[in-house]
């Protein structure tokens, strides 16, 4: 059910264990601003680990990026207490919330994984989502958060069926950050 049919301002959910859910809302974000639209692209989870997206969208008018993550929480040499992560992670809703009019369009990078981890709850979240009915909702991570799915209006699992990282194979720089 679109939670504003008359505007068909939208909940756009990718999630699951493949590659991709990052790139498929960076290039929503890229169709946006060809509209001229003010976009939000916050990432959570996502921390000082520097990836393509963070140049290249120095390049888009109208669009803010924000880190509000720390890094991946608990692998990859993780130094953060987890309450550093949470503290973070809730400073990142605050600002989105505070900075919702300001905003057509707004990612939330790595939000089911925040959830997952425990760094947000899903109602805090639902509480953004419901602030504002004429904002385009973009929510990307790994896990399945049952109760943001259902809120939302388009939803995309992204299934891995085959990735070179089952062979070993390191991240590639270009392709997966």
């Amino acid at each position: 059910m679109l939670h504003n049919s008359f505007f068909l301002f939208m909940i756009i959910s990718y999630y699951g264990d493949g590659k991709g859910k990052t790139t498929a809302a960076l290039g929503l974000v890229l169709r946006a601003s060809g509209y001229k639209k003010k976009i939000l692209f916050a990432q959570f989870i996502k921390g000082e680990f520097k990836t393509g997206e963070d140049e290249a969208l120095k390049e888009i008018k109208g669009l803010a990026r924000k880190k509000f993550g720390l890094g991946f929480v608990g692998i990859g040499g993780d130094t953060k207490r987890p309450d550093e992560h949470k503290a973070a992670a809730q400073k990142g809703l605050k600002y989105v919330s505070k900075n919702l009019d300001n905003f057509e369009v707004i990612v939330l990078d790595e939000i089911f994984g925040a959830v997952k981890g425990k760094l947000l709850c899903s109602e805090d979240v639902l509480k953004l989502l419901a602030k504002s009915k004429e904002i385009d909702f973009v929510l990307t991570g790994r896990p399945k958060i049952d109760e943001l799915l259902a809120v939302s209006d388009l939803v995309s699992e992204i299934k891995k069926v085959k990735h070179p990282f089952d062979n070993g194979l390191t991240a590639k720089r270009g392709i997966d950050y």
